[in-house]
């Protein structure tokens, strides 16, 4: 199993890479440090989760220490809902860039097909019309100048990948959305790989719902592996990225460990019918 995926942009990204959803911003610099000295290249990012400023920190010292150089690293981070307009991305971008202590990003998602007004927050009463040519004509310039090294998008269905087909000069190297043996997204899956975009799965573990599955925790027993392992395998088996989180030292290594699980059609059959 390769440690990386193509993206359309001719760049690869890693197999494995570490979330930081709901991370605290007082241990995620800890959990950074761990996850690259265990191996990963992946660090995925977003201003939503209130804690890019901790993670430039991390990312600093890791290069100050020589425990890995920007080039070998590839970040994520993502367009919030209140910043849709065209005038409001770059601004979104360099405040990103400026958290992370960073030059430019490898990847810029819009994180989701939903726009609330600017400065407020994800309620009901906040949400505007979305316009995402126009968000993503403002992402299209972002690549252009090399800001963002490629784009994509997070959360979107079937219909908003076709519609943001229909329109893109460049089309989304990535969809991020949550996928897993219990949320599978064949069609989605389907329609990406025929489109050339690369599904990357975030909450691959499905908030620990596919860890108590009966068939998963079976198939771990087999190959003497762990259900997050096995679970985790499936995706990549699949074609797809994963990004699991943790602030656990040993489950970050643990997860990494999935790259040495053995290649198993058999399983990937099984699971395939949960």
């Amino acid at each position: 199993m390769a440690g990386s995926f193509a993206l359309n942009t001719g760049a690869s990204i890693p197999s494995v890479g570490l979330g930081t959803w709901q991370i605290k911003p007082e241990v995620v610099g800890d959990t950074i440090y761990a996850a690259v000295k265990a191996g990963y290249r992946h660090i995925d990012c977003a201003p939503a989760y209130s804690n890019e400023t901790e993670v430039g920190l991390a990312l600093k010292k890791l290069f100050e220490d020589g425990v890995a150089k920007r080039e070998e690293l590839f970040i994520t981070s993502k367009l919030w809902s209140g910043n849709h307009a065209p005038e409001d991305v770059p601004e979104a971008i360099d405040t990103t860039l400026k958290d992370l202590q960073l030059d430019y990003l490898d990847l810029f998602l819009i994180h989701g097909p939903i726009r609330i007004r600017k400065g407020t927050t994800h309620i009901p009463e906040n949400l505007i019309p979305t316009d995402i040519p126009a968000t993503w004509g403002a992402m299209e310039k972002l690549y252009d100048s090399g800001k963002a090294r490629a784009i994509g998008v997070s959360n979107f269905t079937c219909k908003k990948m076709e519609d943001l087909l229909a329109v893109a000069r460049v089309p989304p190297a990535v969809n991020q959305v949550e996928c897993h043996l219990i949320w599978q997204q064949a069609k989605l899956r389907e329609l990406c790989q025929s489109r050339g975009v690369h599904l990357s799965a975030h909450s691959p573990l499905g908030e620990a719902s596919v860890l108590r599955n009966p068939i998963v925790a079976a198939v771990a027993e087999k190959l003497q592996k762990t259900p997050a392992q096995v679970a985790l395998r499936w995706d990549l088996q699949m074609g797809q990225s994963v990004l699991p989180r943790s602030g656990n030292e040993g489950r970050i290594k643990e997860n990494f460990d999935i790259l040495i699980v053995p290649q198993c059609t058999a399983m990937r059959n099984r699971l395939a019918w949960l």
